[in-house]
């Protein structure tokens, strides 16, 4: 199975820390953010990895180059705009195969092991889902067993963890340019295609300052 990380926000809310560093590079605990979901790749027996980028993207291929310092192959996925999380994997498809493949936000902080997912997929997608941060009290879906369904007033909701397995199919009919997810992922939901887990351990999104703050303690004793 190939993983593919989303490395192509510009990170606004981290300035000024991004003016000059892609999100991606942005270190926490003294290591650059995307290196702690490489080295966990690895650890979970992953050995190909495409990275797609936008917002200085050439400093992320030229810090980590064809990924042998980490023990994998590395391509990259360059979007002149970037194309949203949709297009952005769509343009991706080609280096990622005919095959279901894993899908890692990089701009996350978890401990989520990674060889859980290299497992045969029954769907279209399966998500990893979390408790609802205090930055998303209302959450995105549900889960029922394990089956995902879109959000309703009426069942409790999870967070999209950003961590995720997709068959290529789940694409067909899309077009290039620049599109959502989300609504591909409804879609399926609407037929039984995603199925999903509810995962309790550390993750965050390091999407603010104070969140960044929030994984330097997570990570500093790892350290």
């Amino acid at each position: 199975m190939k993983a593919m990380i989303l490395a192509a926000g510009k990170g606004e809310r981290l300035r000024p820390l991004t003016l000059h560093t892609p999100k991606p590079l942005v270190q926490v605990a003294g290591v650059p953010l995307i290196e702690y979901h490489l080295r966990a790749l690895v650890a979970a027996g992953f050995a190909e990895v495409v990275v797609n980028h936008a917002w200085l993207g050439q400093q992320i291929e030229d810090h980590l180059g064809d990924g042998a310092q980490f023990g994998l192959s590395l391509r990259y996925s360059a979007e002149g705009e970037p194309l949203e999380t949709g297009g952005g994997i769509f343009q991706a498809l080609p280096l990622l195969g005919d095959e279901p493949f894993l899908v890692v936000n990089g701009d996350i902080c978890t401990d989520y092991p990674f060889a859980e997912l290299r497992r045969p997929l029954a769907g279209l997608a399966h998500l990893v889902l979390v408790d609802n941060p205090a930055h998303h009290p209302v959450g995105d879906f549900y889960l029922e067993g394990e089956q995902v369904g879109d959000a309703q007033a009426e069942q409790p909701s999870l967070t999209y963890s950003g961590i995720a397995v997709l068959s290529p199919a789940l694409f067909a009919g899309c077009q290039p340019g620049s599109f959502k997810l989300a609504p591909l992922l409804r879609a399926a939901m609407a037929k039984g295609l995603v199925s999903g887990e509810h995962y309790a351990g550390r993750w965050v999104d390091v999407g603010s300052h104070e969140r960044l703050a929030e994984a330097e303690r997570l990570l500093a004793p790892s350290r």
